[in-house]
């Protein structure tokens, strides 16, 4: 018979893998970004809110704080560099030297929350049993603000009546993440693990529910706007094609020379 630990080992260890993908989804995002040269409507808070969450964790993870818990820090450790890497992208191709050191300061805050986090926590609390709650709901509180972050995209999404600007990949990662850590913090039940993951599943069905609705419009709006496009490059060229015979003397109308005879008494 397979033991509790050994299915919940498992778990973490398929956790890991679909976390990793989910910190990678949102690349053909930023692959975009990158041929564009500019991240468009594209909001950083999603980046910044999973970094926050990974450094949180990791706290979490480590062996001062919540023993056996190495599965915790691999895929968080993984996490943090994937967001800095996004971070990075993000502040060569903002449009704006404002929205760049807000997002400069947001991460030297998160940091040092979480430096003074770790500091106070190893010299005040004595206990594995008081640091896990202390550290715990700490990231009980960043968890939900990670999964929350989106609601900034779908909010946008029912204003606009498009998902342009919210990813399905991440949507769907983030649905199969929530449901594989919720049952790995069920089995050896961790209350800090799922809590956020539930309400993470339930956020990512509410975005795939936006996406189905709003597919076809989105796709309408795009189609339109390609057409504007196009309608306009041909306006342009018609106009110089026009300016250039015109300027030639090749499509000028020839004016008439004829006069009515003078009217006699």
């Amino acid at each position: 018979m397979v033991s509790p630990d050994a299915v919940r080992t498992v778990l973490g260890i398929c956790g890991n893998v679909i976390s990793f993908f989910l910190f990678l989804s949102p690349l053909p995002t930023f692959i975009k970004i990158c041929k564009k040269k500019s991240v468009e409507q594209y909001s950083p808070m999603p980046y910044l809110a999973t970094l926050m969450n990974c450094l949180v964790w990791t706290l979490y993870g480590m062996p001062m704080v919540h023993p056996n818990s190495l599965l915790v820090i691999t895929i968080n450790g993984i996490g943090i560099v994937i967001e800095v890497v996004y971070i990075i992208l993000f502040l060569v191709y903002c449009n704006g030297k404002k929205e760049r050191v807000k997002v400069v300061m947001v991460v030297l805050a998160e940091v040092v929350f979480v430096a003074c986090l770790t500091l106070l926590v190893l010299t005040l609390a004595h206990t594995y049993t008081l640091r896990s709650t202390i550290v715990g709901s700490v990231c009980l509180v960043f968890n939900i603000m990670m999964y929350a972050s989106p609601l900034t995209v779908m909010k946008l999404v029912i204003k606009t009546k498009s998902v342009e600007y919210m990813p399905f990949t991440l949507s769907f990662v983030s649905l199969a993440n929530g449901i594989i850590w919720t049952a790995y913090a069920c089995i050896n039940f961790d209350p800090f693990i799922v809590i956020p993951n539930s309400l993470g599943t339930l956020s990512a069905l509410v975005q795939l529910v936006l996406y189905a609705t709003f597919y076809k419009s989105t796709q309408i709006q795009i189609a339109e706007r390609k057409a504007q496009i196009h309608l306009s490059e041909v306006v342009v060229k018609g106009g110089s094609l026009s300016n250039k015979t015109t300027n030639d003397g090749d499509a000028t109308s020839p004016v008439s020379e004829t006069m009515a005879p003078p009217h006699k008494k």
